[in-house]
């Protein structure tokens, strides 16, 4: 049975090279890289990755754990993973919570991730004592995407929810609108976590800013998605005079809000103007104004701050594509914050009044 050491003298090259070579990484030159397919081929060699891996201590593999993979952030952030991962030669091993305890435990609580794993990724998973107990008694490197999710000795990579919620507000505070009512998280949902709390604080800064006192009859809760915004709409457009702009915090909540104020009768944004978080594939289509937050971006650059403890090297080239936003005054584990920006479509207009 041919070896990988008898291709490695064939090509005369070292193992390591040979394996790096066989696996399509970028740090083998082309001509080494021909010279160990044809020893590969001469002696009818076919790679084991798994043996490969084990052999250096390693799986090759990163565990990424979301709350629910249908959503588009979590969905739009694994997609951006793997395919770092897939670059730097890396296999994901995904799980989805799915809002499940018996998955939770099973995979946070137990030693489910043991040797199967080199590092983990919690996308905005909220985590509770016993999950980061078992953490940390896993010893692996690890890191955060969104904001809720904080384990000691994890870097984070996020935006900052309340600056976001702060700008989205503001536009509609210098469009003229003062009613505004906010469509927030519900506390019991799983995916809320912090993000709901942050995003409802910068909603009542920029308010008290302009000297409006945030009015809690405005001000509904729900799940993050499209038949939640609908449902707080629904309800909120029940309580007596509706508001003149709602700002959703996320898009398929404002999408929900917008069908909900279609079915009253209401038009978007002559009666009422709606804004969300996001930047969501279909806010374009639907002309929703938003603030878009770099989901994508937060996945790859989080994939490569995973990558750099286990000495991947093989990814320098193409990670130099996502600079580090960091400062060099930024102290050690110091959260990554990516920026935000304001897209303005058509779902937003003065009030009729104004």
């Amino acid at each position: 049975m041919t070896r990988i050491d008898d291709v490695a003298r064939l090509a005369g090259v070292s193992t390591a090279t040979v394996s790096r070579a066989l696996r399509g990484l970028p740090t083998v030159s082309a001509a080494t890289r021909r010279r160990v397919l044809a020893a590969a081929e001469q002696l009818d060699y076919a790679v084991s990755p798994s043996a490969s891996r084990l052999a250096g201590g390693r799986t090759g593999t990163v565990a990424v754990v979301v709350p629910r993979i249908t959503r588009w952030f979590f969905g739009t952030v694994v997609e951006a993973v793997e395919d770092f991962l897939h670059q730097a030669g890396y296999d994901l091993l995904l799980y989805n919570l799915g809002g499940r305890e018996q998955v939770r435990q099973r995979v946070l609580r137990t030693a489910n991730l043991h040797k199967r794993v080199d590092a983990i990724m919690l996308v905005a998973t909220p985590l509770r004592a016993a999950d980061l107990t078992a953490l940390a008694t896993l010893e692996l490197p690890g890191i955060t995407i969104s904001s809720g999710t904080v384990v000691p000795g994890w870097p984070c990579v996020r935006i900052d929810d309340v600056a976001a919620a702060r700008t989205a507000t503001r536009h509609l505070l210098d469009l003229g609108h003062r009613r505004i009512a906010h469509i927030s998280g519900d506390p019991d949902d799983e995916l809320a976590f912090t993000t709901h709390l942050d995003r409802r604080c910068g909603y009542q800064e920029a308010l008290r800013s302009a000297g409006i006192r945030p009015d809690p009859s405005l001000d509904m809760e729900s799940q993050f998605t499209i038949d939640g915004g609908n449902r707080a709409t629904t309800e909120l457009l029940a309580r007596g005079e509706p508001p003149t702009a709602i700002f959703a915090a996320c898009d398929e909540m404002a999408m929900g809000a917008m069908t909900a104020l279609r079915d009253a009768g209401l038009r978007v944004p002559q009666d009422v103007s709606v804004i969300g978080v996001d930047d969501h594939d279909l806010a374009g289509v639907l002309g929703l104004s938003t603030i878009a937050q770099p989901a994508a971006e937060q996945g790859r650059l989080a994939a490569r701050l995973l990558l750099d403890p286990l000495g991947a090297r093989t990814v320098d080239a193409y990670a130099g594509r996502i600079p580090d936003p960091r400062g060099a005054a930024d102290p050690p584990g110091s959260p990554v914050i990516l920026p935000t920006r304001l897209v303005v479509r058509e779902s937003t207009a003065p009030p009729r009044e104004h």
